[in-house]
Formats: C-alpha cells, sequence, structure tokens
C-alpha cells in the first residue's frame, strides 16, 4: 500500500497522540512524545493541529512529526518500522520537497530518534548534525523523594504565575497566560500536571508541567524553568524532582527530559534531581 501523508483534523489528533502514547517505552531512544503535541496547544487547538503530520500505511499510522517551527519537525516512527525502507524513503522525499508542505525550502532542521534508516539516507543526501542535546532519564519503579519546597498546583488563579516564571526562565516575552489558557482547554490536558513552587514570601520561584504517556509509560518534562531572581537556591532541582513524583503518582514508569548540552545549568539541574544522562543526539539540518 502507498503511505499517505496528511494533516490531521482536530478530532483526527486523538489518532496521531493514541499512536505517539503506545510507541512509548522505557528503553526507546529519546523521541517524540504526545506531551510535545500537549504543550503546543498552548497556540490553540486548531493550529496544533495543523502543525501535526501523519504518514500511514493500509490505515496505520506510521510515523507523526509536528511542524514545532516554520522550520524545524519534530517527529518519530512506530518501533517497528525504525528500519522500513518505503517509510524512510517516504519521509526523506516529504522532508526535502517543499510542495509536500512538511519544511519549506533553504536552511532546516529535523528532530528524530537515532536509529531511524531516515537519518542514514538524510546523511546520503547532505543532511548534516546540529548542536548535541543531553536526553535525561530517571526510573520511578521507587517513589519519589520529598522536593522540600511549599507546591502549588497551577490553576486558571495562577496562570500568571506560570506565565511569570517561563518568561523570565527563558528569557522572553513569551507565554502569556493565554498560553496557559488555550493549553488547559485541550483535549489532551487530562494527561497534565502543572505545578508551582514557592518560596517562604509567596512568590513563585519555579513552575513545571509534565506530561503522561498512559500507565507504564515514560512521562515527559515539558516545559521548566526557574525565575531568575530565584535561581541557584534548589528550586530547579526541587520543582523537577515534584514533577517525577507527579508522573509516577500517574502511573507513569518514568520521567524524561531534553536540553541542549551547552545548557549547563539545565544538564546540572537535572543531575541534581536524580535523572540520568543518556548518549547526546543531534537535529537533522540542511544548512541551504
Amino acid at each position: 500500500m502507498t503511505i499517505a501523508l496528511e494533516t490531521p483534523t482536530v478530532d483526527e489528533v486523538r489518532s496521531a497522540m493514541a499512536a505517539l502514547r503506545e510507541w512509548q517505552y522505557d528503553e526507546a531512544p529519546m523521541q517524540f512524545h504526545a506531551g510535545d503535541i500537549g504543550w503546543n496547544h498552548r497556540f490553540g487547538t486548531p493550529e496544533t493541529a495543523a502543525a501535526v503530520r501523519t504518514w500511514s500505511r493500509d490505515g496505520r499510522i506510521l510515523a507523526v512529526g509536528m511542524q514545532d517551527s516554520p522550520t524545524l519537525v519534530r517527529m518519530t516512527v512506530a518501533p517497528d518500522a525504525f528500519r522500513d525502507e518505503e517509510l524512510a524513503r517516504r519521509l526523506v522525499e516529504d522532508f526535502s520537497l517543499p510542495e509536500r508542505g512538511v519544511l519549506p525550502a533553504g536552511a532546516v532542521s529535523i528532530e528524530a530518534p537515532t536509529g531511524l534508516l531516515m537519518h542514514d539516507l538524510l546523511a546520503e543526501a547532505g543532511w548534516g548534525l546540529d548542536e548535541p542535546w543531553t536526553p535525561f532519564f530517571r526510573d520511578l519503579a521507587e517513589p519519589v523523594e520529598d522536593p522540600g519546597v511549599r507546591l502549588e498546583a497551577i490553576g486558571a488563579e495562577r496562570a500568571e504565575d506560570f506565565a511569570h516564571v517561563l518568561r523570565s526562565a527563558f528569557n522572553t516575552k513569551r507565554p502569556t497566560r493565554e498560553y496557559w489558557e488555550k493549553m488547559s482547554l485541550a483535549p489532551f490536558f487530562s494527561d497534565a500536571r502543572c505545578l508551582g513552587a514557592y518560596d517562604d514570601d509567596g512568590s513563585v520561584a519555579a513552575v513545571v508541567t509534565v506530561w503522561s504517556a498512559g500507565p507504564g509509560k515514560p512521562g515527559l518534562v515539558e516545559p521548566m524553568g526557574v525565575h531568575e531572581d530565584h535561581r541557584g537556591r534548589g528550586y530547579g532541582r526541587a520543582i523537577t524532582v515534584a514533577g517525577a513524583a507527579a508522573l509516577r503518582e500517574m502511573g507513569a514508569s518514568s520521567a524524561r527530559v531534553c536540553t541542549p548540552t551547552s545548557n549547563v545549568g539545565g544538564v546540572a539541574t537535572y543531575r541534581a534531581a536524580g535523572f540520568v544522562t543518556q548518549p547526546e543526539v543531534h537535529d537533522r539540518i540542511r544548512t541551504a
């Protein structure tokens, strides 16, 4: 059967999310997660559906991707299709031809798990490697330690706290309160937990959102941030530990997160929170 590339409707995104949940397992390489689509709902449900792509054969979804920016696609493939030649060649075609509507001409990037045959074919076609990222893994078989800080769930009344911390943490004018509100209205927000860590004066110091892929599956930390006024005081470790505990309560088998290797502070924070480094990964890039 011919492989079909599709942009799902809002309702059809559920099928893509279900596939991503099914494909998560502890021994898998760091890969695109259902929580990545959940976090993207901060831009709105229709906007997120328009960014998702699926590749199917004979009615079965074999690959799912998402335009995380106009020039970046994040994607993964069903575990039994990592070395599927027909799929790999179709993916390379779709990523290489702007008329397919996946990536534009010029400099672009693809985030994909290691081990895909697609990587080999992209390398043969002249695609290079971008800067390294470090994946982290924490097993959740055992109870998680007390974070040691005051924690509160982030609801509508704390949405501005959430946005305030992330703006400071990532030195940006975004996100806004509206980001949290749109994300919370998405059909997949039941898979998420948003938490805030507060100092003794009641000021928000750090926030985290974690995403479940279902019981017995790895959960995702996305995003985590510490306000610039509270850096160096252990709040990053504490809120990350709290996120891991929340995932365990939801039945997750493990917690995962990935950060640029150059982000020395982030690397140190995740290590301090009990996460173990995994082999570095690289995006595939086409420079022209």
